[in-house]
């Protein structure tokens, strides 16, 4: 029987060498499918979606039918008991912090290149991360379990979930599986980067921006990266990089993961950890930049490059909700800039993600706006979806 690999436990090397065939088990596998091609691995991607080009970069696709936007256990476990797919090494990305059972399951059966189902479990225990943080030193908001006399500097969260549109603020009572999370000022910050359960590498710092929607305030609209240090400050980016590096060496973090702080004039502050390969790959995941997922997989198994070359421009990655209803009947004809393309014939509900805007250009700023200008200009033409 296979066991999950990590850090401490690499005897499972040869069986993850670029050129072996890999699965990709995600919320959306495009990025993951995408960042494969690029390392020279022939991939099956499983998400909840299918997308056209996740389809197009992937050797075969199984969309997992979901009605919660959540990876359905069974579906997976039909697919993955397949002969051809039994014992096939799996790297996962997100969709699994409120799963570490899910996760778990996986590791009985096969090499599961990344954290183990403990270490995201733990990760993604708000008490758990919140004691860890206190006994490293490191910056983060306080949370508590029941509601404050004064609930307007609070927000409510659900713990392990992903995305933004599960935050709120606060009221006279926390639901099951939530917590609340005191307010701090700053602008939201994140920091890819990747390790090999000793050291860290990091990849980028980015930022990211909502969309709001009816009850979800804090909803993701998307991101845009590298960005320069000198608007973080060198200071704060020297101190967000030896954060994570404190974090990987007490619980042995291992591949890709990302960190997310808000960073402000009076500071900063680590908000959570995703012990895993995430959005951003969008971000930094395009030439001279070597496939992320191939130093994913490297990393896992202790291999960490020198150093990394040098991102030249920005990208930022927009992703567009639906306003009203979309019905796609085939006829729709994607610009290049877009990614997470529906499948047609397809019904897009109002609020669901419609696709992912891609912009390039010299600036942080211009990046964004002309990413906005896309993303308006899809809607104009097509009047399928809001910009956010």
């Amino acid at each position: 029987m296979f066991k999950a690999l990590s850090c401490r436990d690499v005897s499972l090397t040869q069986t993850i060498l670029p050129k072996s065939d890999v699965l990709l088990v995600a919320l959306s596998a495009r990025a993951l499918a995408g960042s494969a091609g690029r390392s020279g691995m022939s991939v099956t991607a499983l998400d909840l979606f299918a997308d056209t080009d996740t389809e197009a970069m992937a050797n075969r696709c199984f969309a997992l039918p979901s009605r919660r936007l959540r990876l359905p256990g069974p579906a997976l476990g039909r697919v993955l008991a397949a002969p051809d797919l039994r014992g096939v090494p799996l790297v996962y990305g997100a969709g699994f912090e409120d799963r570490p059972d899910l996760l778990e399951a996986l590791e009985r059966d096969r090499p599961v290149i990344g954290n183990s189902a403990a270490t995201v479990a733990m990760l993604k225990d708000p008490s758990a991360l919140a004691a860890l943080l206190g006994r490293l030193g490191i910056p983060h908001p306080d949370i508590a379990t029941s509601p404050p006399v004064d609930s307007g500097g609070w927000l409510t969260k659900h713990a392990g979930a992903s995305g933004g549109g599960h935050i709120r603020p606060a009221g006279r009572r926390v639901p099951a599986g939530h917590y609340l999370q005191r307010r701090v000022p700053g602008r939201p910050v994140s920091l890819l980067f990747l390790a090999d359960g000793r050291r860290v590498l990091p990849v980028g710092f980015s930022r990211q921006w909502v969309a709001p929607a009816p009850r979800q305030p804090f909803r993701y609209g998307g991101a845009v990266g590298p960005l320069p240090v000198v608007p973080i400050d060198r200071g704060a980016a020297a101190g967000m990089t030896a954060a994570v590096s404190r974090i990987t060496a007490e619980v042995g973090l291992v591949g890709l993961n990302s960190a997310d702080f808000l960073a402000g004039p009076g500071g900063w502050c680590l908000l959570e950890i995703n012990p895993r390969p995430g959005a951003t790959l969008d971000l930094f995941d395009r030439p001279p930049m070597p496939g992320l997922l191939g130093l994913h997989m490297a990393a896992c198994s202790g291999d960490l490059p020198q150093e990394l070359p040098a991102l030249s421009g920005c990208r930022a990655a927009l992703v567009v909700y639906a306003r009203t209803p979309v019905r796609l009947d085939g006829g729709m004809r994607w610009p290049d800039w877009t990614a997470d393309r529906p499948r047609s014939p397809a019904h897009v509900l109002p609020g669901a993600p419609f696709c992912t805007v891609l912009a390039d250009a010299a600036g942080v700023v211009e990046a964004r706006r002309l990413a906005g200008r896309r993303a308006r200009d899809l809607f104009r033409l097509h009047a399928l979806a809001a910009a956010a």
